[in-house]
């Protein structure tokens, strides 16, 4: 298994680096640094360097896994798949290719980015492969979930559809207007509801809008933005140049969820209908 598995990712990886799309993906590599990390000026902070470094990569993976997603799906590769004896080393090797190719790519730019760069400590060095990797491998994860190699009905519209549902609920209490927009909605509802008799909707509907009016927006902005710790706690302690013992656990968080994120998706690849293109 592990030969077949490494095989495949040696073929995906090989000819996307030797196509027009991974030139494509160098030339946009090497204007990055040109431009974020002219040679010319001296790089400020390290914390500039890592975070900058690390948005680079999983920006580079999304669209790495997007390229070597669409041509594993191709109908030319139907013979490998019917071959192997499960569908999830096919998946596997997808998965290690996308993720190989932009961390390499994020190495490449990261070692030209050193030029005139931050003077970076021991710790600061340690630190940069598990932030890196993690938020590589969980994007990689997430491309996979938003391609018709891996999507199967609904599924990543279920999938983004709750990502979009916490990234506004986590900005409820900084945005007033909107709040202020939803209770006035609220309150129409519920008058709605109390003209056409339907008093058992409009208590509830006052009480909601009460609670939201005191500091149910704040509480539920907390709520939501649960799920964004790691990405919160990870950049606060680049910033502050340590980690302490609740932050140093944010990029183990990433890798479980990418874990979970990448069994939905096996389970998915494995029991779906192929319909490859041509």
């Amino acid at each position: 298994m592990n030969q077949r598995i490494a095989a495949l990712t040696a073929h995906f990886f090989r000819s996307l680096t030797f196509s027009v799309t991974g030139a494509i993906y160098l030339i946009m590599g090497i204007a990055f640094w040109a431009i974020m990390f002219p040679p010319g000026q001296k790089t400020p902070e390290s914390s500039y360097y890592v975070l900058l470094l690390a948005a680079f990569g999983a920006a580079v993976t999304f669209l790495t896994t997007l390229t070597i997603s669409s041509r594993a799906n191709q109908a030319a590769n139907a013979a490998w798949i019917v071959r192997l004896p499960s569908r999830v080393e096919y998946l596997t090797a997808v998965f290690l290719a996308a993720t190989l190719y932009a961390f390499s790519l994020q190495c490449l730019i990261a070692l030209l980015a050193l030029v005139r760069g931050p003077d970076l400590s021991i710790s600061i060095i340690l630190e940069i492969p598990p932030i890196w990797i993690s938020l590589n491998v969980l994007t990689a994860v997430l491309a996979l979930h938003a391609t018709d190699f891996v999507a199967a009905g609904w599924s990543r519209v279920y999938l983004f559809g709750l990502i979009a549902i916490f990234l506004f609920g986590q900005s409820l209490s900084a945005a007033s207007s909107n709040n202020s927009w939803f209770i006035i909605r609220l309150n129409a509802l519920s008058r709605t509801f109390m003209g056409e008799g339907w008093y058992a909707l409009v208590t509830p509907l006052n009480e909601l809008s009460n609670w939201l009016q005191n500091d149910g927006a704040s509480s539920l902005s907390k709520l939501f933005s649960l799920p964004f710790w790691p990405f919160h706690a990870i950049a606060d302690a680049v910033v502050s140049g340590t980690f302490n013992m609740v932050q140093a656990l944010a990029p183990a968080v990433l890798l479980l969820y990418a874990t979970i994120l990448i069994m939905l998706a096996a389970d998915i690849f494995a029991t779906k209908d192929l319909d490859l293109t041509e």
